[in-house]
């Protein structure tokens, strides 16, 4: 079987996704608007005042219901009094600061542990550049609802942690100076959530991604996505990754609000430059390109795209790949390929804080790059828009997935809406990132037949969303004396069988691995999305001592012997993980205090032994010295 953006009205299947999600959890949410780094913004990134408020005070009231919006007790209201005599319980004041983006967690050892409300506040200027225009504010994700609050109105509210939304600023609330912008967040874990209450990562809180202030014109390019057709019989890329022949560009351009009549799409390098119809808003991209480089990770080649319709224009670099399935083969732009992977957590060990800038994901992906990985995974939600621009930049495939994760209230509609919109949202962000080559609908979630079905909803959602990508999840197996066999009922509905597992770590020896069989039971590519072992950085013993770096060596040698004599449909792996991460689970006093130790780097961010022996497994497969 082939996967590939099939035969069909593009038009429709926009339209038919639009129907698969249902926005149940946001208030006045605007349309989400993407390609924002390449949009007329302004940052309101920086110091921010803040308020800790962990009963809540000043968003309920005494009989704990939300305060009316005019309520001079609410924190969102202004906090000077207009008298003498007037009572204000509240303040804020640059005493208190916060920066955004980050979280709190790691700004202050007071907020270690904290999980609850904190209130921001922003004051900005702000000149529309025309008056006809349209301002909308943006945030790259908060963790996890954000109630959102300027002079004075609620824009809205937003759940989930790694997502980013918008609220459109109504006519009238903007002033030329003192605007004042405020931010109820809370980062406090429910059963009905997603992630729900149990996770194996630090529950970082804040506004912990960039926000922005996103000037538009009245009618404007609200969002697109333009992709290769899919593979064509007898169409082989050369080595350098041009296609002699002609390929097929399609996809869509959405307009909000627009009277044009066209949308005109240009590829300056390819000589291409056309128009199509707007009906309904939307434009269906269909046109021909010759001579067209397909991205790789050899060869990372992008394309100046540029959108325009009426008085609004956009543009940004895109990449042009397939990538495909077809039996147990997986085949990027119709040649066979093995994943070089590695997880990743989005967090900056040495300092201890979520990542979130430029610098953060050149410092990780740098280390993927240095291991020899062609591709990562990054675990176990959708991480910043930088780190998924960079890997497009550098070549590096990435799986991308939302955090339904373990124990995820299975039965709930309301939870799997949440889900649903988690994966809406993500999508439409990176939707035209050529590395992202799977969407994952969750990791590790126990088989049963209503976890299934949830989960079976969100792989029709996201095909729904976008077809030209692979949609998998992290699943379970069964282990009985040696044997393992990925019979996970899941595996029939998703395009690459991928699971997890720690032979040798949870349970026995790394020498469990020597007489290990696998087998899966669907005529389809499989992988393995983890795999790994403890060692505390700098911690030396023989490789019997758990914990100890020459353990987890022992355990990866293990690892890549049996890795070599996988079966022709093993398709890579993904040890977890890159870098020693934060974990309220982990708390062995002297090994783990607190950390996931893991990482192939330790959170001194030094590399332990067993970088060097995935980093030569990896380079031997690069150079084609050994069998996969």
């Amino acid at each position: 079987m082939e996967i590939y953006i099939p035969q069909m009205d593009l038009r429709l299947l926009f339209f038919l996704s639009l129907l698969l999600i249902t926005v149940q959890h946001t208030d006045a949410q605007s349309p989400l608007i993407t390609n924002i780094p390449n949009r007329s913004t302004i940052s309101l990134d920086g110091n921010w005042q803040y308020i800790a408020d962990p009963y809540e005070t000043g968003f309920y009231d005494y009989r704990y219901k939300e305060m009316a919006e005019n309520d001079p007790n609410a924190y969102w209201t202004t906090d000077v009094p207009v008298s003498k005599s007037d009572k204000k319980e509240f303040g804020f004041t640059d005493k208190h600061v916060l920066k955004v983006p980050g979280d709190w967690n790691s700004q202050d050892p007071k907020w270690l542990y904290y999980e609850g409300t904190i209130w921001y506040k922003k004051t900005f200027d702000f000149t529309l550049k025309s008056a006809s225009d349209r301002v909308f504010l943006y945030f790259g994700a908060v963790n996890y609802r954000a109630d959102v609050y300027l002079n004075g109105k609620k824009l809205g509210s937003h759940l989930g942690g790694f997502t980013p939304f918008d609220f459109e600023i109504p006519d009238g609330v903007l002033k030329p100076t003192g605007n004042n912008l405020i931010v109820k967040v809370d980062n406090k874990r429910y059963a009905d959530e997603v992630p729900t209450l149990n996770t194996d990562w630090w529950n970082y809180g804040g506004i912990t991604r960039s926000v922005r202030l996103v000037e538009v014109p009245r009618e404007f390019i609200e969002d697109y996505f333009v992709s290769l057709q899919g593979p064509s019989k007898g169409n082989e890329a050369g080595a350098s990754g041009t296609d002699t022949t002609t390929d097929v560009i399609r996809g869509w351009v959405r307009l909000n609000n627009a009277s044009a009549e066209s949308v005109t799409l240009e590829i300056p390098e390819l000589h291409l430059k056309r128009s199509f119809p707007v009906e309904d808003n939307l434009a269906a991209i269909n046109l021909q390109a010759k001579g067209l480089q397909r991205w790789s990770p050899e060869n990372p080649k992008r394309y100046r795209v540029i959108i325009s319709a009426g008085a609004d224009r956009t543009e940004e670099k895109i990449g042009f790949r397939t990538i495909t399935v077809s039996g147990a083969h997986l085949l990027l732009n119709g040649k066979p390929l093995f994943m070089r992977g590695i997880c990743i957590h989005e967090e900056i060990p040495q300092e201890r804080r979520r990542a979130y800038s430029q610098s953060d994901a050149a410092q990780l992906l740098g280390w993927a790059k240095e291991l020899g990985c062609n591709m990562v995974r990054l675990a176990h939600y959708p991480h910043d828009e930088s780190m998924t621009r960079m890997a497009d930049s550098l070549g590096i495939l990435v799986w991308s997935e939302i955090p339904v994760y373990w124990t995820i209230h299975f039965g709930s509609n309301e939870v799997l809406a949440k889900a649903q919109q988690q994966l809406k949202e993500e999508i439409t962000r990176d939707h035209n990132r050529a590395s992202i080559i799977i969407w994952s609908v969750g990791n590790e979630t126990p088989v049963s037949a209503v976890r299934t079905e949830f989960m079976h909803t969100l792989i029709t959602s996201a095909k729904g969303l976008d077809s030209s990508r692979l949609i998998s999840a992290a699943l379970e197996y069964d282990h009985n004396n040696g044997k393992n066999v990925v019979d996970d009922p899941l595996g029939q509905y998703v395009d690459l069988v991928a699971f997890n597992e720690y032979l040798g770590w949870y349970g026995g020896t790394p020498a469990s691995c020597r007489d290990a069989q696998w087998s899966v039971p669907y005529d389809k590519p499989f992988f393995i999305s983890e795999t790994g072992a403890e060692a505390l950085a700098g911690f030396h013993a023989d490789s019997l001592t758990r914990w100890s770096e020459e353990w987890q060596e022992w355990y990866f040698r293990e690892q890549v012997a049996m890795m070599r004599r996988m079966p022709a449909s093993f398709v890579g792996l993904s040890p977890w993980i890159l870098a020693d991460f934060r974990s309220p689970k982990r708390n062995n006093p002297v090994y783990q205090e607190g950390w996931n130790n893991k990482g192939l780097i330790g959170h001194n961010g030094k590399k332990k032994k067993a970088f060097y022996v995935v980093q030569a497994y990896y380079k031997s497969l690069s150079q084609g010295t050994s069998e996969n």
